[in-house]
Formats: structure tokens, C-alpha cells, sequence
């Protein structure tokens, strides 16, 4: 496999150290373009919309100039990152920017166009069949709605995968079930049917499943959708005591800044097909790029509007 190198610079885009600048003028070195603008002390990965310290880290997931249309929409058009190792990182943006379309890429359930998708280690497009369905089994997702089978009680429903992926008893299978739904403070719900359940109920009991086969990397698709915001509290709680529990690489698709300021280690912004910024969540607030300060603050002044 050959190795990825991010395409050149854009000068105009720039990337910013602001300390590392002063001191070249100071020694009256040439300051490159891609020092020449200050950014609140915050360097991006030249040829990315990336901070250094983010890009730096250990990554269990890179997206490489991924690129993905459907018909004449270009969906992704060209997004670089690496998703840090543990935490939580959250991707932001708009509807319809690809943040769910990238999620599908990272567990084989859509292909690019062109780019790369690499996932500890491993290019999951040149994966064959049989290993994409065992990159699968070694991530949990959770889908906006717990994505239960409907014709299953809630026990049944968590023990699926064990049932389906291991060769363990009954008892072991209810020991592990148990202590899931004890987690997600469901213990005691477990005959109780899908529609029997409030929709917070039955996003945590999506949360059970995805954990029963104790994933390294859990992917959450709008976790938030449709709760209140007391809900939305003790569910960001939750992700987050996962995320320490497991020692897990969570990634969030979240329109929620509350939710993004709770719970976030990281966060990338997608707009228009493209990574607006990926950083710490500290890089982010400090961001002056105008449409990631406004996306990020909800403020109706900026480039986003309501087309």
C-alpha cells in the first residue's frame, strides 16, 4: 500500500504560528505563506484543514481526499482528517455536508469515489468481504433511532450480536446483557417490546447492543435527535463515561453545540463537502474562521445562512 501525502498547501488557505512568524522576522528569515497569517497560535497540517496537535496523535481512523457523489451531488469532495485515538470526537456542519455519509464509508456500508479510508491501519476499500464484515463486528454503532427489531423484547434485542458473532452460552450471554443494560440504566426493562419504550429508552438500549461485543470504536449518529434537553444531558454523560469505561474511539454526528461542548475531546466541521476545521474542541472555540465561529456558537451572523 502506498503511503498518503496530503496534496500541496493552498497559500491563501494558510496555516498559522503566529510565535514561529515572529521569530523569523526577527532573525529577518523569509516567512513561508503558510506561516504568514496568524491564527490564534494554532498550526494546521500543511495541505489540511487540520491542527498539528490533532494530526500528530495516534489515529484509529484517516480519511484521505475522500470523495463521494450521488448523481451530480458531490457529497464529499476531497475530506482529509485522522480521528484521534480514544475520546470523543464529534463531527459538525450542516445538513446534507456527509458527516452520516462518512460514517457509512468507515464501516464498508458505502465506497468512495476516489480517496482512502483507513481504519486501524487497514484501507477498507481493499478490504475483502469477509474482513469488512469483521471490521463491522469490531465497531458498534448506534443509528438515530436505536435501529431495534421491532419483533424482539429489549433482552433479545441486546443479545443479537453476541448470539450472531460468538459461540458463548446462555449464561454468559445473560451475565454480558445484564450488565449493559444496567449500564445504560435500563436493568429491569428487558421484556419490554421496542414500541413500549420512550425514544430516550430506546437510543440507550441501541447504546447496550453496540457495546455488548465491547468495541474499540463506537460510531453514534445523532444520538440527540428528538430528545429534550435533560435527555440530551445525561445522554452526552453516558457517551462520555463509555468512551473512558472501553477506552473506546467514539465518533458523534451531532447538530447539538451543547452537546458537542459537554462531551467533545474533538471536533471537525464539515462544509460543503469539505473539512472546515478539525481540532480539539479548544481550537475550535478559538477558531476565526468566520463560518466555524458562527456554526459553532449558533450565531446568526456569518456565511450560513438559510439556503
Amino acid at each position: 500500500m502506498t503511503s498518503f501525502h496530503p496534496p500541496a498547501q493552498d497559500p491563501a488557505q494558510g496555516f498559522s504560528d503566529s510565535a514561529a512568524r515572529w521569530r523569523m522576522e526577527a532573525t529577518g528569515a523569509a516567512v513561508p505563506a503558510a506561516v504568514a497569517a496568524p491564527d490564534g497560535g494554532r498550526q494546521n497540517q500543511p495541505g489540511t484543514n487540520q491542527s498539528v496537535s490533532t494530526w500528530n496523535m495516534e489515529p484509529v481512523i484517516e480519511l484521505k481526499d475522500l470523495r463521494k457523489a450521488f448523481g451530480a451531488f458531490k457529497v464529499l469532495d476531497g475530506v482529509t482528517c485522522r480521528i484521534p485515538k480514544g475520546g470523543v470526537t464529534a463531527l459538525m456542519g450542516p445538513s446534507g455536508t456527509g458527516k452520516s455519509v462518512s460514517l457509512r464509508h468507515i464501516v464498508g456500508l458505502l465506497m468512495p469515489d476516489a480517496g482512502d479510508i483507513v481504519v486501524n491501519g487497514k484501507s477498507v476499500p481493499r478490504l475483502r468481504e469477509k474482513e469488512i464484515l469483521e471490521l463491522r463486528r469490531s465497531i458498534g454503532m448506534l443509528f438515530q433511532d436505536g435501529a431495534l427489531f421491532s419483533s424482539m423484547n429489549l433482552y433479545d434485542n441486546v443479545a443479537f450480536p453476541l448470539r450472531q458473532h460468538t459461540k458463548m452460552s446462555e449464561a454468559q450471554i445473560r451475565e454480558i446483557v445484564i450488565a449493559r443494560l444496567s449500564e445504560v440504566g435500563l436493568a429491569g426493562a428487558e421484556k419490554r417490546m421496542p414500541n413500549e419504550l420512550s425514544g430516550g429508552m430506546r437510543k440507550r438500549a441501541g447504546f447496550a447492543r453496540a457495546l455488548v461485543m465491547e468495541p474499540k470504536i463506537l460510531l453514534v449518529d445523532e444520538p440527540d435527535s428528538g430528545l429534550d434537553p435533560v435527555r440530551t444531558t445525561l445522554l452526552c454523560d453516558l457517551i462520555k463515561e463509555i468512551a473512558t469505561k472501553y477506552q473506546a474511539t467514539v465518533v458523534v454526528v451531532t447538530h447539538n453545540v451543547f452537546a458537542v461542548q459537554r462531551m467533545a475531546d474533538y471536533v471537525g466541521i464539515l462544509y460543503k463537502g469539505k473539512m472546515r476545521h478539525f481540532g480539539t474542541r479548544e481550537e475550535i472555540e478559538r477558531s476565526p474562521d468566520e463560518f466555524v465561529h458562527q456554526f459553532f456558537t449558533a450565531d446568526s451572523e456569518g456565511p450560513l445562512g438559510m439556503d
